[in-house]
């Protein structure tokens, strides 16, 4: 791991975000494998919208989640400084956050995605249950409901209001949860991810031991590559740089969709990235290496 064009780097975490406590384990995880990987590492905890480098950092990991994390706004901060970081450019950070025009932006490049519909206060759904609601602009499936019964539809899309004042609804397909990982433009090993009751929510995700994940997922061989297709498509449409993550769902009949892109997955004991990286070959230190050594700006 030597010749480094980076030797004195800064981890964000924490942030101004409801992904508050996730970033800080996220930090503190990457922060060990970069010193681990050789790096002079120093901690930011960004408590706010104003923050300060250390004037030795050379580049920057970022680890926030959320609001101010993965929606461009840091992003923008760091370009302005002319510092190098992991990710994606700005722009790409805020339409791969917004679900409606990611969404949109899938739906122009002929990849599939569960059909959809946007709802403001006042406005009726159309789309026949079960759905999914959940705010346009969050992450962590914070605001995040399977919807089944019409007596849970008006608590679920209260709650995903109080977000952003308007809600993403989208069809539930109904089958397996998959996810797939990348890291410097490589497609990293499909996992399916077995939760209580098919939905994979905040406690599913950050509960150890809640949820299964089954690496390389139990899928033939033409699945696998269609979703490892599905997932280098939707990362290019959306312009992601350095690291993402693809979350996709295969229905009973073997059709796949593809839901998202994460810009900046998670990196805790329990995310998904760092798995589905150690099947591919990389210890923890070296995946944290690997995305270090993307930081640009530009």
């Amino acid at each position: 791991m030597s010749n480094k064009t980076f030797r004195h780097v800064a981890v964000l975490m924490g942030g101004p975000s409801s992904e508050r406590e996730v970033s800080l384990r996220s930090g503190r995880a990457v922060t060990e494998g970069l010193r681990q990987a050789g790096y002079e590492v120093v901690e930011v905890d960004v408590r706010g919208r104003d923050f300060d480098l250390p004037p030795q950092v050379e580049a920057v990991f970022i680890a926030l989640h959320g609001e101010f994390g993965e929606d461009g706004q840091v992003q923008d901060i760091l370009t302005r400084k002319k510092v190098p970081y992991a990710g994606s450019r700005p722009e790409a950070s805020r339409i791969a956050f917004d679900k409606v025009r990611s969404k949109q932006i899938l739906v122009r490049h002929g990849i599939p995605t569960p059909v959809f519909e946007v709802l403001r206060p006042g406005q009726a759904r159309t789309l026949p249950l079960p759905v999914v609601v959940k705010p346009v602009r969050q992450g962590s499936s914070f605001g995040c409901h399977k919807v089944t019964v019409e007596t849970d539809w008006p608590e679920a899309l209260a709650d995903a209001m109080t977000y952003n004042g308007e809600a993403l609804v989208e069809a539930y397909i109904d089958g397996k949860e998959l996810t797939v990982g990348i890291v410097d433009d490589e497609i990293l090993p499909v996992i399916e991810i077995r939760a209580p009751n098919n939905n994979y929510d905040y406690r599913a995700k950050y509960t150890k031991g809640v949820t299964e994940y089954l690496l390389p997922a139990p899928i033939d061989a033409a699945a696998t590559r269609l979703c490892q297709d599905l997932s280098a498509r939707t990362y290019r449409a959306l312009d992601g740089r350095g690291l993402g993550r693809v979350d996709l769902r295969m229905s009973l009949d073997g059709r796949m969709y593809v839901l998202e892109l994460n810009t900046i997955p998670g990196f805790t004991e329990t995310s998904l990235l760092p798995k589905a990286a150690r099947v591919a070959g990389y210890a923890f230190p070296a995946l944290c290496d690997r995305i270090m050594r993307t930081a640009a700006v530009d």
